[in-house]
């Protein structure tokens, strides 16, 4: 039995999200049903985790346990026939038995893409968020800068699931890498990467941080998130069109 390590991208404008659901198209869906065909068996596959509806991946991993001597290249080229057009498959290779795509995952970088333009850019409609007003990056890169380190993340959570992730062993507490705004003429970038995101998490941290901007928070209020957590003072949860998994790190 093999273990197949897989990384792809894809658009997810059109899917309810990564993880296969009852009448709703989602990416897991569509990629085993491709291997399915490929395989001729149906194989299910464990992704490193769960995108919302409408939210992208530059890089995501996802493994299968599968009795097959196709080729690893063989395996991407046969895949990248049969997968639509808004999904590839980048990589394949052969991992050791006990690896898992969400378990062994020691953290992951997101992107919140923003078209800061003054006019909509209908090719990035779907791929980022348009926000015709003034930006200024600094003062949000400057806000970002506290984000970073270890803390309670309640305020920053989706209220119908943080019950459920604050019965957990470690609550809603994640460490927070590096977290940088910067400007690439009208888009503005967020990027971010931590050991774990909560449910919404960084579409809450990313407008936060547009209040930030537009003078609705400060930076004491994001300060005091993490001592005192409300969801009611912290940013708007953003749209999922702008929300990149960027990269999965293991």
């Amino acid at each position: 039995m093999r273990n197949l390590k897989v990384l792809m991208s894809y658009n997810g404008a059109a899917y309810r999200g990564f993880q296969r659901q009852r009448n709703a198209v989602t990416v897991q869906g569509v990629v085993e049903a491709a291997i399915e065909r490929l395989l001729k068996a149906p194989v299910p596959v464990t992704g490193c985790g769960r995108t919302d509806a409408g939210v992208h991946a530059r890089e995501f991993c996802f493994n299968l346990r599968a009795e097959t001597s196709i080729p690893n290249d063989g395996f991407v080229k046969g895949m990248n026939s049969l997968l639509p057009n808004d999904m590839a498959i980048s990589s394949c290779e052969d991992v050791n038995a006990d690896f898992h795509a969400g378990y062994s995952a020691t953290g992951k970088e997101y992107v919140y893409l923003i078209n800061n333009g003054v006019r909509r850019d209908v090719f990035t409609v779907d791929t980022a968020l348009f926000h015709p007003f003034p930006i200024d990056e600094k003062k949000m890169d400057s806000a970002a800068g506290l984000f970073v380190g270890e803390h309670d993340f309640s305020a920053y959570c989706k209220a119908e699931s943080l019950g459920v992730i604050l019965s957990k062993k470690r609550g809603a507490v994640r460490k927070i890498y590096d977290f940088t705004v910067t400007r690439d003429g009208d888009y503005v970038e967020m990027r971010v990467s931590g050991n774990g995101f909560l449910h919404n998490m960084v579409r809450i941290m990313a407008g936060t941080l547009i209040y930030v901007n537009a003078g609705k928070l400060t930076e004491d209020d994001i300060a005091a998130s993490f001592i005192r957590p409300d969801r009611g003072r912290t940013g708007v949860t953003l749209p999922p069109r702008g929300l990149y998994l960027n990269k999965v790190f293991y």
